[in-house]
């Protein structure tokens, strides 16, 4: 976090987790993680410490349910699986048996024991590659410094009990505090810890609180009662902001929610160009919270539900059942619009012990997605059964993520017809002309789209993993940031090669990475040819303002010139000006 002393004002900057411009008074909120002193102990004690674990785990779990219910009878059941999973963790084996064998083994207090536990926790979430599994950390430390508090007496401040209109400020905030928020009175929020992908940014953005996260060190360096503003879309935090600054803020702040309102506007209109060409604007969940938000801002479907969160912190796989109550959750929630599920995309040294394969020197590029579950056939088929039984009730589309060849795609085919078999003889329904697609997000599969074409029922451009392969770059690495360029010649082209490739076989070229949600890159994506495109619900309005501002042929003149630079930068410049001429006011 950077903050910049200016003559009157404090400016920090710290990630946007949700859009808005809150301007408030500040209320610190204690938040801080528990002070654990790690202590020895007689053997003789152990069985004390032990009970004191069960107990101090039994309180958190009746302290979520008493939540649970009471959030329920306020705000509905919409959002409550963010509980759930944390009444989950809570019963986790390994949580749990862990840390009792460290009390055992080690002679050592309950609390330094529970501490230690979720550092070997942290150090295995830190490992994984995805951005979204690896903020599920927060979910495991929020669990356990619940449970912490309860062994050394330290309680906190209910969110429900804030009075007034406030900023808070916190270290961090668990999916329990946002969801007994009242935005009559917390209007926005600000902490120390966090990053885009937590669950509680994730609510937040359902929610639509303004949100500010990741600051490192915000409760200590601002003031409880301050004014500040908070602006969550560019992540910038000003206190006791001058005149002038106040103004400016509370005229953005008009102008934002104007603008806003006339993004909405636009929820009921059709995804079409001005010379009639549609494309299919949809969304990417994680939860079935996030399902309210994307058709409010006019998701006509979902382009990418991601599984992977049904197989995380947990001991055991997901049983079919299981299984299946999701899918068919979103599935009815959706209906009759469309849900396109991804199966499993992650490594099985990521997951859980079930799906261990051992250390891999290098996981990006080791046994993952489709390749595991080709070596976890049971695992897939049990998954493949559970969305096929989910298509029964709406439509679904299957895509399997990370093919590299045409052999990987016919093996996962050759499963999902067993499974389509085996439902066949037990008279159990599900779609029989289910659609399947590929993720197309390796060099390797680029090249050879057009035999991948003749494979399948469509393509969905993983943009996020294609740049990175195909420039050899780790977009989580802060030193390489900067050669991480979605407007790479090589970029471009490789989009331009997978759009040619499927509609010279007659099937769609649809994207789900986040070049999709950008509005700038629209006219280049609609010029390339994509048929459908999927991004997070706030995106939705803004890309579909740009789309029915021009026409297909003038997009298809600014992705030609666009292929015609030899340097992202020349390209970005290129682009910017063609915004600047046409589209200026719709970046308001």
């Amino acid at each position: 976090m950077a903050s910049v002393k200016t003559d009157n004002n404090r400016i920090w900057h710290g990630i946007g987790a949700s859009s808005g411009i809150a301007i408030g008074q500040v209320k610190i909120t204690d938040r801080s993680r528990v002070a654990v002193v790690e202590t020895s102990v007689e053997r003789s004690e152990i069985p004390f410490e032990l009970e004191r674990l069960k107990k101090a785990l039994e309180i958190a779990k009746a302290e979520l349910s008493s939540l649970k219910q009471n959030i329920a009878a306020k705000r509905g059941d919409e959002h409550l699986q963010h509980i759930d999973t944390h009444l989950l963790l809570l019963d986790d084996t390994m949580l749990i048996g862990e840390t009792s064998a460290i009390i055992e083994k080690e002679s050592i207090n309950a609390e330094g024991a529970l501490k230690r536990t979720l550092h070997k926790l942290k150090e295995f979430f830190s490992g994984i590659e995805d951005e979204y599994l690896r903020e599920r950390s927060a979910d495991v430390e929020t669990v356990v410094e619940r449970v912490l508090r309860n062994m050394v007496g330290q309680k906190q401040e209910p969110i429900s009990a804030i009075d007034g209109k406030v900023i808070v400020v916190a270290h961090d905030l668990s999916p329990a505090d946002i969801l007994q928020i009242d935005k009559t009175k917390v209007i926005g929020f600000m902490t120390d810890m966090g990053g885009k992908t937590s669950h509680s940014a994730i609510l937040a953005r359902a929610l639509e609180i303004p949100a500010v996260v990741g600051m490192e060190r915000i409760t200590g360096e601002i003031e409880d009662g301050a004014t500040v503003i908070i602006d969550g879309a560019t992540g910038t935090v000003i206190s006791n902001p001058d005149q002038e600054t106040f103004r400016e803020y509370l005229r953005r702040k008009q102008h934002y929610e104007y603008v806003e309102r006339e993004l909405l506007k636009l929820t009921d209109l059709p995804a079409v160009t001005l010379d009639g060409h549609s494309v299919s604007l949809k969304g990417n969940v994680e939860f079935i919270e996030e399902v309210p938000s994307i058709k409010r801002h006019g998701a006509e479907g979902i382009g990418l539900y991601r599984t992977e969160m049904l197989f995380f912190n947990r001991d055991s796989l997901p049983g079919e059942q299981e299984q299946f109550d999701a899918y068919a959750a979103i599935v009815r929630e959706m209906s009759p619009a469309p849900v396109t599920i991804r199966t499993l995309d992650v490594g099985g040294d990521k997951i859980l012990t079930d799906l261990n394969l051992g250390d891999e020197m290098n996981p990006a590029l080791g046994v993952r997605a489709i390749r595991l579950s080709l070596r976890q056939q049971e695992t897939f088929k049990t998954q493949l059964r559970a969305i096929l039984r989910a298509s029964a009730l709406g439509k679904v589309r299957i895509f399997f993520p990370m093919i590299s060849g045409v052999g990987e795609v016919r093996a996962a085919k050759a499963i999902v017809e067993e499974v389509k078999a085996e439902l066949r003889a037990a008279s159990v329904p599900f779609d029989e002309q289910i659609e399947i697609g590929v993720m197309i997000e390796i060099p390797s599969a680029v090249i050879i789209a057009d035999l991948l074409a003749r494979e399948v029922d469509f393509f969905s451009v993983g943009t996020n993993d294609l740049i990175q392969y195909a420039l050899a770059i780790d977009r989580t690495n802060e030193h390489l940031s900067s050669l991480y360029e979605p407007l790479h010649p090589a970029v471009l082209r490789s989009l331009k090669m997978v759009v040619d490739a499927a509609h010279a076989a007659g099937i769609d070229a649809c994207m789900c990475g986040e070049m999709a949600g950008d509005p700038e890159y629209l006219p280049i994506l609609l010029g390339l040819g994509f048929d459908e495109l999927s991004m997070n619900a706030v995106s939705i309005p803004r890309v579909k303002k740009i789309l029915r501002r021009c026409t297909r042929k003038e997009a298809e003149d600014v992705a030609a010139h666009a292929l015609t630079y030899s340097t992202a930068q020349d390209v970005e410049s290129y682009l910017k000006s063609v915004i600047a001429a046409r589209f200026s006011d719709s970046f308001d």
